[in-house]
């Protein structure tokens, strides 16, 4: 008797059970090369299932040595492309090649195989797969009720996050370190239950990372050299809440039902946006829309009524041309990070699908800001209506987007009419925000000036438009002076009035235009407090020259000093503090801490935010002290 065993029952173990049996006594056995191959591949990626399809090869080794039968290996290695294409059949037509070869008996588990095979004329011995029912996993013995998420690590004690969303612990919950073998025990245990049971599906598998969903866990396994070492983080949702439970619910719920809308759910990592997105899903659902979701990986906790997709071919563009085809009333997108995303999410929303996507921010305004460059501006109202931002566990802020052809707060001449992106606050109808193009850059304004700043975010954002204009054709420093929303005083070094104000004028009127503000341009000389005065020494100020100590009350108390900006650097002189950290202040406002050089001096490498800073503190004329920390 002559049988090719394909790779399903060589990894079950079923050709060496009959063997056993007497019902393949003295047959031969020809095992295909790309069984082989196949199995390698497998317990090379750390899949337990290749690991066990070469013991049954060995005890098939071990039959023959005892004369119990014979065996073979034969056919050519499947290539890594057929390996990597083995689910669309180019190994499966390998092995039945070596059955038809041999004319051997074909036995498979796979009942795909076995009708193809039987249509090509094999004798084909079909065997019933063995149910394996996985109970628990290993590693759920490290959960309670209270336990979020699980991370064990080889060389570290299991760590897990354990609370309330919102008041979560993260805290060792055993005092032994993990060793290398129990990780590997848990590692087999997460795949073998995704590959046997209905239960659990690999949802990614790359060289060093695995992403498994079993039941209500999903488990991510990290291994070298994509990790220092074998990982595992597995997440379980403890709460399952409803709309009502969330704050805004009542108004939310009535604006998802009045038309589908574009809406984003924000919120740092762990502040319970995916559980909020998991409630506006059954509400919807339960309001008889039909809703579907995108995720990567699945693992929102929805009812069987809400079908989830994933990517389509490794494309969520593919998987959004589906979803158009099957017409949901709305759609959850978990998450929308990359900006194929938010184009997709863009794109569906415009295609009339109502869209909820789960985006990281640290405030309600970036969710939209991270729109800004991937949407184009002005259809971003019509993507996005409504922004949701979660914080501990509930809904903190609900902001509403629209969008008005207006001038813009702060500004007066009524040319500078445009269309503006209008954020409000949901409860008390106030705009928050506005977002539109100034001097060809997108600009984000706040409207609230409840800090009590004199300067509102509409005047930083004319002076540094103004100062940004002027710096590209004055030489020296140069210093903007507000006089209102549509007039301001440019003061520049004496040398520049000609180089500023153009031939005729020109210049600054090409400025003018470019920013709709009157501009005064001025010299330094003309500041009113450009002499005002910085203190006498004190007896103990010897040094360079370069700095003075000065005693003006506790805003201004330290050593007076002139920073010397060059090509690269700004440098700080500071005498007699050689090895000390000191404050470096600008009107008695903080601006950085440093350690002062041997040399007795405070290098700043320009172009970092810090020198930017200082920079335009030393153009504004103002006084820059240090002070010992």
């Amino acid at each position: 008797m002559n049988v090719v065993p394909d790779t399903s029952v060589v990894v079950d173990g079923r050709v060496s059970e009959r063997i056993e049996s007497g019902e393949f006594a003295d047959a031969t056995i020809y095992v295909p090369q790309a069984v082989v191959g196949e199995l390698e591949s497998q317990a090379n990626s750390g899949r337990d299932i290749g690991w066990q399809g070469l013991e049954e090869l060995q005890k098939l080794a071990s039959f023959a040595d005892e004369g119990r039968i014979q065996l073979e290996y034969v056919g050519r290695r499947a290539t890594t492309e057929e390996i990597e294409r083995a689910r669309s059949g180019a190994i499966d037509a390998l092995i039945r090649d070596v059955a038809a070869d041999h004319d051997a008996t074909f036995v498979t588990s796979d009942i795909v195989q076995s009708e193809v095979g039987k249509a090509q004329g094999l004798d084909v011995q079909y065997l019933e797969p063995y149910d394996d029912e996985i109970e628990e996993l290993a590693i759920e013995s490290y959960f309670d009720e209270e336990t979020m998420s699980v991370h064990l690590k080889t060389g570290v004690r299991p760590m897990a996050k354990r609370g309330d969303v919102g008041e979560v612990r993260y805290e060792a919950i055993a005092e032994d370190v993990l060793d290398d073998e129990t990780m590997r025990e848990y590692v087999s245990d997460v795949r073998n239950a995704a590959d046997a049971s209905e239960d659990g599906f690999t949802e990614l598998s790359e060289p060093g990372m695995t992403i498994v969903q079993f039941r209500d866990y999903r488990i991510a396994i990290a291994e070298p050299p994509f990790s220092d070492g074998v990982e595992i983080t597995a997440v379980r949702p403890v709460a399952r809440t409803t709309m009502a439970d969330y704050a805004y619910s009542e108004d939310i719920q009535e604006r998802l039902l009045d038309h589908q809308r574009g809406v984003l759910i924000a919120g740092a990592p762990g502040a319970g946006k995916s559980t909020y997105a998991q409630a506006v899903a059954q509400f919807l659902a339960d309001a008889d829309y039909s809703v579907k979701t995108m995720e990567k990986p699945r693992d929102l906790q929805v009812d069987e009524g809400i079908t989830q997709y994933t990517e389509l071919d490794g494309s969520m563009d593919k998987t959004a041309d589906a979803l158009l085809m099957v017409r949901p009333d709305y759609t959850v997108y978990d998450e929308v990070r990359k900006t194929h995303d938010f184009r997709t999410f863009a794109d569906m929303r415009l295609a009339g699908v109502g869209m909820v996507g789960v985006v990281h921010a640290t405030r309600a305004i970036d969710a939209l800001q991270r729109l800004i460059g991937r949407v184009e501006l002005g259809m971003i109202p019509q993507v996005v209506d409504t922004v949701a931002y979660i914080e501990a566990g509930d809904v903190e802020t609900v902001y509403d987007v629209s969008t008005e052809v207006k001038v813009p707060h702060g500004l007066m001449e009524e040319d500078l009419a445009r269309p503006v992106i209008v954020v409000s606050d949901h409860e008390t109808q106030r705009p928050a925000y506005e977002i539109y193009t100034f001097n060809r850059q997108v600009v984000t304004v706040p409207l609230d000036d409840a800090d009590g700043e004199d300067e509102t975010g509409v005047d930083r954002l004319a002076r540094n438009e103004i100062e940004r204009e002027v710096r590209s054709v004055a030489r020296g420093h140069v210093q903007v002076e507000l006089q209102s929303q549509n007039r301001a005083i440019v003061y520049v070094e004496e040398d520049d009035i000609s180089y500023v104000i153009g031939k005729g004028g020109g210049r600054i009127d090409q400025i003018e235009q470019a920013l709709g503000i009157d501009i005064d341009v001025r010299t330094l000389d003309e500041r009113p407090d450009h002499h005002r005065s910085t203190g006498g020494a004190s007896a103990g100020g010897g040094g360079s020259g370069n700095a003075s100590r000065v005693n003006e009350g506790p805003g201004h108390a330290g050593e007076v000093v002139t920073p010397e900006i060059t090509s690269r650097h700004i440098i700080v002189p500071v005498d007699g503090r050689s090895g000390e950290t000191v404050e470096v202040r600008a009107e008695g406002d903080y601006l950085f801490t440093a350690t002062v050089s041997r040399g007795g001096e405070i290098q700043v490498s320009r172009g970092s935010a810090i020198a930017e800073e200082m920079e335009q503190a030393i153009d504004r004329g103002q006084q820059i002290t240090v002070v010992p920390s």
